[in-house]
């Protein structure tokens, strides 16, 4: 359980920030922050070899620049602002038995989803945050504000542990309960090792002793709703990064300098301790996404190519795994794809690794999922030689989970048809019958791909037909 440092928190409840109706609106373009910021993100662009003046990038450096200050607006927010005015009389609270005296008892507010900037590798990580308090001085607080409270932190740079204990120390000055709890459950998204989860507590007042009996009532309400308790892991580094990028080999200094000035616009320290590794372990992450850097699996042996004699049926290979990075905010997607493709009965097998090759190539570059389906759709056409394919991405979008919408649970599927499959519905059809159910994404992190459904083949007899192409965009 993390220790409160309540100094600093005192001084800022007093002091810190603005109100929230001061708080400036976030996403002017001439803002001097806003414009810093997206200098910086230019000289990242270019540090790619991109042209930030091409159609998809234009606009890219404000989109950043907006989402990240909006991220870390709880910089320029203040907690006294959020709880005064929300706490009420209620008079069954007093001497007597009861957690704070009376009938009054433990109060908990469960599932608050929240996003947050990682301190040291800036991608956003999720939160599922439970707060419980037992109230004191015969008041309660209004609900909402804890909640507002706990997002006030999250919105800035952070690991779980200082979120955790930041929060409880602000509501523990706040309004003087008896106790606060805290638990968070977070996850950390991370391109080579899938999702990295931790569980941490933080407890104030009668919550201080971890053995106290308060502290088996919050756990078994928290257990009623199915939040297991029992996953604390703290023995590695919450961060990928951290325990990926040990050794960094030699590094763009302008791209490192370029993260810098984003940190000192956002109004932190880039010389503060936790932070004085980040830029250089973003611009490492930035940096793998560099077209240069990756090839096309060739030839395309893989593949045996249809007979102009023989029967066409359909071949499909089911739930490859991608992870990519969109263009327009800089924050990664991921998820599985789906191909079919028409070919003669004597070949179609063994292309599997040929495939996840043609996913791989443009995946791992910055893109969009509509373009991504089309271009896998057009490659593995050239690739097998035949006319009619069919494509189906699954994604979860960080940047539709993390910035102001936060849309929790959502996904994004985009169909790319060529030749038959663009003009006969019973074809496409049947080819979307064949992806299992269980393929479908979550919001939350998808298994790793050895644990996903083995790939199937379905064949079916068709007939040939001349080429067309199609793209349809399903948005869930």
């Amino acid at each position: 359980m993390g220790a409160l440092v309540e100094d600093h928190y005192n001084a800022e409840l007093e002091n810190g920030g603005v109100g929230l109706g001061d708080c400036i609106d976030l996403g002017v373009e001439d803002e001097p922050e806003t414009l810093a910021i997206e200098e910086s993100v230019r000289i990242l662009l270019q540090g790619l070899g991109e042209d930030v003046n091409r159609e998809g990038l234009r606009k890219t450096p404000f989109r950043v620049a907006k989402a990240l200050r909006e991220g870390t607006k709880g910089y320029r927010q203040k907690v006294n602002d959020v709880v005064h005015g929300a706490l009420f009389p209620e008079v069954g609270l007093g001497a007597g038995v009861g957690h704070a005296g009376g009938a009054g008892g433990l109060v908990i507010v469960r599932d608050i989803d929240l996003f947050s900037y990682c301190e040291s590798c800036l991608l956003p990580f999720h939160i599922k945050c439970h707060v419980g308090y037992v109230p004191s001085e015969q008041r309660v607080v209004g609900l909402s504000k804890l909640s507002r409270v706990a997002d006030i932190f999250a919105k800035r740079l952070q690991n779980p542990q200082h979120l955790s204990d930041q929060v409880c120390a602000a509501l523990q000055q706040a309004f003087n309960p008896t106790g606060v709890a805290l638990l968070l459950q977070c996850s950390h998204i991370h391109i080579h090792h899938g999702w990295v989860k931790v569980l941490v507590t933080s407890g104030s007042g009668v919550f201080e002793d971890e053995k106290a009996n308060v502290w088996t009532d919050f756990l078994g309400l928290l257990r009623l709703r199915g939040i297991c308790s029992d996953t604390k892991d703290i023995e590695r580094p919450f961060c990928p990064s951290r325990f990926s990028c040990k050794t960094l080999p030699p590094l763009n200094s302008v791209m490192t300098n370029a993260v810098g000035s984003i940190l000192l616009s956002l109004g932190e320290d880039p010389f503060r301790k936790e932070l004085l590794g980040t830029p250089s372990r973003f611009v490492k992450w930035f940096t793998d996404f560099k077209n240069s850097d990756l090839e096309m699996k060739k030839p395309f042996g893989g593949f045996v190519r249809c007979g102009s004699d023989s029967e066409p049926e359909m071949v499909s290979e089911l739930n490859l795994p991608f992870w990519s990075q969109c263009e327009h905010h800089l924050l990664p997607f991921y998820g599985v794809v789906h191909i079919g493709y028409l070919c003669g009965s004597n070949g179609g097998g063994g292309a599997k690794s040929t495939l996840q090759s043609i996913v791989h190539f443009h995946g791992y570059k910055l893109q969009v999922q509509e373009r991504l389906t089309r271009q896998i759709a057009e490659s593995v056409a050239s690739a097998t030689g035949e006319e009619d394919v069919i494509v189906v991405v699954e994604a979860s979008h960080t940047c539709m989970i993390s910035r102001g919408i936060e849309k929790v649970g959502s996904n994004t599927a985009t169909v790319a048809v060529l030749g038959r499959f663009s003009r006969e519905p019973t074809m496409r059809m049947q080819f979307l019958q064949s992806i299992p159910n269980s393929c479908a994404l979550k919001s939350k992190p998808h298994p790793q791909p050895h644990l996903r459904p083995p790939a199937n083949t379905n064949i079916f007899k068709v007939r040939r037909a001349s080429n067309s192409a199609a793209t349809n965009t399903l948005r869930r």
